[in-house]
């Protein structure tokens, strides 16, 4: 009986096992060999930039906490919040639209007290690490478009929430909870078609051996493909985007110029394919569900810690009860100290989406190197290597060294490129 060169490899690592460690041990070698190489082309000023800009970032989560909570004191403290509430009750009889009223004041006034730190945040501080695009006057009408869409949400979810708390006063924080839950679902749905073209415009990605590959894949995922737009993020920022987003007849497949402009073919085809992963994984609807599990912790907090405080304070800041829509900042106040303590578990959870999403990504596309080398293009605005801790409190995806090394992992693995993969041009 004849064994061919292949079959008589196997034949002798099976029977010696120190040759097949050995082998594994070569591999791996070659793994992170490859790996360090991608690594190593971010060096010196570039790769002191890319980590002072997102490790001022973990500075930036604690201040923005610590001024969020100064604004909702402040509105409590002089009494803000209660005279809000006093201009909606003579404004209308009607008790039901007293929090819709109220909610038009108190995000003006909640986006005037911190708009400092969003001016420093938002715009100064981009524009010095050279990744914002807009000018002034650009950047402070998209925060206007951004501040009429709170005042219409915060109209609707506030008459909501507060029509619950009154109708069910001992299991509000489960109602509550399961609204907040819809209305996130409701803006996943309506975001693609109503919110985000007031930002930017979208239309249709022109023909070309880029879109033919988009829908290669799309199709060979089962994704609706019937329109791909391209939109303008250049004008805003420099940073690379795509997404497969919506829900049932909304979901659409768009990616951003700076993509298109920035990115090989082989770059652009392993992002989409990626996002392509998240549809086909049903990430959408797992993060609506792990969402829906996190508010009703966070509304249980809610009903347990607000009446305390309120009797200690309700007084002075003229609050009346968790019914009174004066109590909004309070509730702000909390749920935005409740997000920062469960941010670790949410990147988590989110973070080991996205590493489903990228071996998708990396099984349709078949383009390691493509995956790799766009990993390293977004050093720009995230750190390529940190430590473990570091990329376990506040990674939401996973490091450019994780992705890397996942890509020359698989392109170990997959020497001949597999019957599977999307088709080249």
């Amino acid at each position: 009986m004849q064994i061919g060169r292949t079959g008589f490899a196997l034949a002798v690592t099976a029977m010696v096992p120190g040759l097949a460690l050995a082998a594994n041990g070569a591999a791996s070698m070659e793994v992170e060999a490859a790996t360090r190489a991608y690594l190593d082309t971010l060096q010196g000023t570039a790769r002191a930039t890319s980590d002072a800009y997102f490790e001022g970032g973990y500075w930036l989560l604690i201040w923005g906490t610590l001024v969020t909570l100064l604004a909702k004191w402040l509105m409590l403290r002089t009494g803000l919040s209660a005279r809000f509430r006093d201009w909606a009750e003579r404004a209308t009889p009607r008790r039901w639209l007293v929090p819709a009223l109220y909610a038009a004041p108190y995000a003006v006034a909640s986006a005037l007290i911190v708009f400092p730190w969003s001016f420093y945040t938002g715009f100064v501080r981009e524009k010095r690490y050279d990744l914002m695009s807009q000018s002034l006057a650009g950047w402070l009408g998209q925060q206007a478009i951004g501040l009429g869409i709170a005042v219409a949400v915060g109209a609707l979810l506030m008459t909501v929430i507060f029509a619950v708390i009154r109708r069910a006063p001992r299991r509000w924080w489960l109602w509550g909870a399961a609204a907040l839950a819809l209305f996130t679902s409701l803006g996943t749905l309506i975001a693609p078609v109503f919110i985000a073209p007031l930002f930017n415009t979208y239309a249709e990605l022109p023909a070309g051996p880029v879109r033919d590959r988009i829908v290669a894949m799309a199709r060979a995922s089962h994704v609706p493909a019937a329109h791909i737009y391209l939109f303008d993020q250049s004008r805003q920022d420099k940073r690379i985007s795509a997404n497969v987003s919506g829900l049932g007849p909304t979901i659409r497949i768009s990616l951003n110029d700076n993509l298109l402009n920035q990115a090989s073919e082989a770059e652009t085809a392993a992002v989409m394919a990626h996002e392509l992963g998240h549809y086909v994984l049903g990430h959408a609807w797992q993060l609506i569900g792990l969402l829906a599990l996190v508010f009703l912790a966070g509304f249980w907090l809610l009903y347990r810690l607000a009446p305390a405080i309120l009797a200690r304070w309700g007084g002075t800041w003229g609050v009346r009860d968790v019914g009174d829509p004066a109590v909004a900042p309070l509730f702000s106040a909390l749920a935005v100290v409740f997000f920062l303590v469960m941010m670790p578990v949410m990147n988590t959870l989110v973070r080991a989406q996205e590493s489903q999403a990228d071996l998708f990504g990396l099984a349709t596309a078949c383009e390691p190197d493509g995956f790799a080398s766009i990993a390293m293009k977004l050093s720009d605005y995230r750190k390529i290597e940190p430590g473990r801790i570091e990329e376990f409190l506040f990674f939401d995806h996973p490091s450019g060294a994780t992705r890397v090394r996942m890509a020359m992992q698989w392109k170990a693995d997959n020497r001949v490129r597999p019957a599977t993969c999307s088709p080249l041009r």
